[in-house]
């Protein structure tokens, strides 16, 4: 089982993402940052590596994404609260981000999703599992 996760994003403009970032409230791990990368700290066991592009292709042989036309991945942020989804999202849009799809509010689970600078895909979500239907919690 992996102990760790760290999702690897190639981005234009490493300074500007990172104010992006920041502006949501994200921190960043000095130790794997310089100028081709930083480390961005999601959550306890849990990091974006943000990867300048010609970085990015050393790691890979394949061509990077058009995410302006192309969905590769959507990350998706489990958050404490409505009000956590709609901060996020809404600080996203004030830093340059755009709201990708509107609120979907199914009682038990609401989420938002945004577009970073990048045009990478984030879903933010609460969910209270007490409220989920009796149909969901018997599957578990």
């Amino acid at each position: 089982m992996a102990k760790q996760i760290f999702i690897n994003l190639p981005v234009k403009d490493l300074n500007k993402t990172i104010k992006f970032f920041a502006k949501l409230g994200f921190k960043f791990n000095p130790q794997f940052t310089d100028e081709n990368a930083t480390c961005m700290i999601i959550g306890d066991n849990i990091f974006a590596m943000l990867l300048l592009e010609k970085f990015f292709k050393t790691f890979t042989k394949k061509e990077i994404s058009d995410a302006t036309k192309n969905a590769e991945v959507i990350t998706a942020l489990s958050v404490d609260s409505k009000e956590e989804v709609n901060e996020m999202v809404d600080n996203a849009k004030k830093a340059g981000g755009t709201e990708y799809r509107k609120a979907q509010d199914y009682g038990w689970m609401y989420g938002r999703a945004f577009q970073d600078i990048d045009y990478h895909l984030w879903e933010v979500f609460y969910m209270d599992e007490s409220k989920m239907p009796k149909e969901m919690k018997d599957k578990k």
